[in-house]
């Protein structure tokens, strides 16, 4: 990890606010309009956001679906997020961190823009495909989810044409939602939230 890396983060207490949960928050509009009203959003160095409880580091988790199956894939030891090595994993994304395009005038855009970014570092997606926020994502019962909170993306694609770009990324393949359940056991915990919950998104993402 470059000890200069600069990643978006919010105030603790920004969260708490909005309403703290366990796993996955369906009430997408409450927690967006208050993460990214004008002047919440910092970038501070990665180096003490992954140790400092009192922030939260914004995180895009993308999950990718087509024709029922959901995109799934194993981190390898090149994953940035070293306690994740091993894990199987739903969600393309990682941290948003600064660039020199990204205007300071509509943060949510500009955070949307960011996402857009972040999974084209990590893999290709060669098909046309719709883009939802579907929920949020929290997990505190590990050192890892209490210095992070995840805006959960589901993305639904024409073809299931989806290539890897990272070298973290190995094992990757779409598979239905009985594969997943039957390797939950070997899942990240963000990840066996989001399969817990995805009859729910589904639901949420046709408006149903």
């Amino acid at each position: 990890m470059a000890q200069d890396e600069q990643v978006l983060v919010i105030e603790r207490s920004v969260y708490e606010r909005a309403g703290t949960f366990h796993g996955l928050a369906m009430d997408v509009d409450r927690y967006i309009e208050q993460i990214f009203a004008p002047g919440v959003t910092r970038y501070m160095p990665r180096s003490q956001a992954e140790t400092d409880p009192c922030f939260k580091q914004v995180i895009p988790y993308v999950l990718m679906t087509c024709d029922g199956k959901y995109l799934s894939y194993v981190r390898g030891k090149r994953a940035g997020e070293t306690r994740l090595v091993g894990n199987r994993s739903i969600g393309i994304g990682g941290h948003i961190n600064p660039t020199d395009d990204m205007s300071l005038f509509d943060p949510y855009e500009t955070y949307l823009n960011a996402v857009r970014r972040e999974v084209e570092e990590e893999v290709n997606v060669e098909t046309k495909h719709s883009d939802r926020v579907i929920a949020l994502l929290n997990d505190d019962t590990n050192e890892v989810g209490r210095v992070h909170l995840g805006i959960v993306h589901l993305w639904t694609l024409d073809e299931p044409n989806v290539t890897r770009r990272e070298q973290m990324i190995t094992q990757m393949g779409f598979m239905t939602l009985e594969e997943l359940s039957q390797v939950r056991d070997t899942m990240e915990t963000w990840s066996q939230l989001c399969l817990d919950g995805l009859e729910e998104m589904a639901r949420e993402q046709s408006g149903v």
